[in-house]
């Protein structure tokens, strides 16, 4: 899985809409409080500690391949404070885990993998046996809008230099496509359904703070002195297409892929 530039404070500051939708998904779980879960991707900390919440009595472990996130992670979250919850620098397509865990959860962070077969066989062997899994991440058609946008800027003499050759770097399955995949690992499959959702962000530069945080695959190969007028070009393209409502809250159609499956 590559390896991004992220910058955990301002992920932080920008990712309530990612926060609202995993709350969403933390309550499809069901906990009875003792169950032993991995969360992977977790980024800033702030929905795997959600999760901690929710099992006094069990465990949680937060992966992430991003090291700024899993410092900023323990800093907000502490050992110390949080007994039952824990921080690991480790890459999902390369998981070490055997039998360990009840349930696995993941959030709007599997769709940064191209390939999930290297994810998920390893997640069937880390999960124990009865163990399942609830995930969510981009689904095929997710944030078409703003790809179209990219997809206008990059072709422009000014960007076109660095951008030239790009290869789309996300993993936006289809239902049919992850149900081979489930299959093919040796997944009991529960529901595998695209969710069709609105993110909503304040404003202008709600949304600029979204992209300059999420779309690293295209702002990372822009110089840094030059990223921030890419960046408000993109804005002004989406919002030229897409006006703020009449409450000054810009919108973007999202699609997700949710996953429910188990390990017999």
């Amino acid at each position: 899985m590559k390896k991004y530039t992220w910058d955990a404070k301002d992920y932080q500051k920008h990712s309530q809409a990612q926060l609202g939708w995993a709350q969403e998904l933390i309550e499809k779980l069901n906990l009875e409080g003792f169950e032993n879960i991995l969360d992977l991707g977790c980024g800033d900390g702030k929905i795997t500690a959600e999760i901690a919440r929710h099992v006094p009595d069990g465990t949680v472990l937060g992966i992430d391949n991003s090291l700024s996130m899993i410092n900023l992670s323990k800093k907000y979250y502490p050992i110390k404070k949080y007994r039952n919850l824990a921080f690991r620098l480790m890459d999902v397509t390369n998981l070490s885990f055997l039998e360990e865990f009840d349930v696995i959860f993941s959030n709007a962070a599997l769709h940064w993998v191209k390939d999930h077969r290297p994810v998920l066989e390893g997640v069937y062997k880390a999960l124990k046996p009865g163990g399942r899994i609830l995930i969510q991440m981009g689904g095929r058609g997710n944030a078409g809008d703003i790809i179209s946008s990219l997809d206008k800027i990059i072709q422009r003499m000014e960007w076109d230099e660095y951008l030239k050759d790009f290869e789309f770097p996300y993993g936006f399955y289809d239902t049919d496509e992850y149900t081979r995949l489930l299959q093919k690992t040796g997944f009991k499959i529960k529901r595998v359904e695209l969710l069709s959702k609105d993110m909503v962000q304040d404003g202008r530069d709600g949304l600029a703070g979204w992209i300059r945080t999420t779309w690293l695959p295209y702002t990372d190969r822009v110089p840094e002195g030059e990223r921030d007028k890419f960046i408000d070009e993109l804005t002004a393209d989406y919002l030229n297409e897409f006006p703020l409502d009449e409450y000054g809250k810009a919108h973007v159609a999202m699609v997700r892929l949710e996953v429910e499956a188990g390990k017999s």
